[in-house]
């Protein structure tokens, strides 16, 4: 039996200071970070342990994997919604994107309403 999904929120990005922003601001809305992940596996780790409602996903991660990896394996065993969370526009990316069923797509920099927007559309799902 797979257990209910927490009332928190993963944060994986490779870049450090983006991480921790994103996750100040997911705090500010008085959600729970339960972690932070710069590589698609320790993502994909830490979603099974944590079991989070909602995954902030950027595209590029550190290592041979990228964000729709992780997504698709985070949606497989946990089930968590996942937002992306990108710097780049490009079409081939987008199109990639699409291929796991996101909760949303967000650009970078990403506004304080727009990241909430999005985090509650996803936990109302």
């Amino acid at each position: 039996m797979m257990k209910t999904l927490g009332d928190t929120v993963l944060v994986v990005d490779d870049e450090f200071l983006i991480a921790q922003g994103l996750s100040m601001q997911v705090e500010d809305m008085g959600l729970v970070v339960c972690g932070t992940a710069a590589t698609a596996d320790a993502a994909v780790a830490m979603a099974q342990l944590h079991r989070p409602a909602v995954v902030l996903m950027d595209m590029r991660l550190l290592g041979d994997k990228d964000g729709v990896d992780a997504a698709l394996a985070i949606y497989e065993t946990v089930g968590s919604k996942v937002i992306f969370v990108t710097g780049s526009r490009e079409p081939a990316t987008i199109e990639r994107i699409y291929l796991d069923h996101p909760a949303g797509v967000l650009f970078k920099p990403v506004s304080d309403q727009q990241l909430q927007a999005a985090i509650h559309a996803a936990m109302a799902a």
